[in-house]
């Protein structure tokens, strides 16, 4: 006998899906389409690594964003959901051990929310609340 995941659960995991992707699709859109010199203003990190670097973290956060919601929505590859959490989940680790070698700590306890956030999607949509392929 298999147990449906409670209503409750799927609509806090839909939220967290939805918060998750409109910050990631904004930062990965800002970081990969504003120039650099923009970007500085808001992120003073973007000038002191490689440029392709903050292009690439962009292109992770926005495809990263996407693959929250799109799989889940169209229920076309759902587990592809789980995957880009994970991967979001590991952008946010990262980001974490970067701004603690550049001192910037004040900002980390962000990165540890969205982690743990993202973390929580990646739990719920594997093992508690699936979303199951279209049949």
């Amino acid at each position: 006998m298999t147990t449906q995941p409670s209503k409750g659960l799927h609509i806090g995991l839909w939220i967290a899906q939805g918060l998750l992707a409109a910050m990631f699709l904004m930062a990965g859109a800002n970081k990969l389409f504003q120039p650099i010199a923009e970007l500085a203003k808001m992120l003073p990190w973007v000038t002191e690594v490689p440029s392709a670097l903050v292009k690439l973290i962009g292109a992770s956060e926005l495809l990263g964003g996407l693959g929250l919601i799109l799989p889940a929505l169209l229920r076309i590859k759902p587990q592809l959901t789980v995957l880009a959490a994970v991967g979001l989940a590991l952008v946010m680790l990262l980001a974490a051990f970067f701004h603690i070698s550049r001192g910037e700590t004040s900002v980390i306890s962000m990165n540890v929310v969205v982690l743990l956030v993202a973390v929580f999607v990646a739990w719920g949509r594997s093992t508690k609340a699936p979303i199951f392929p279209r049949a």
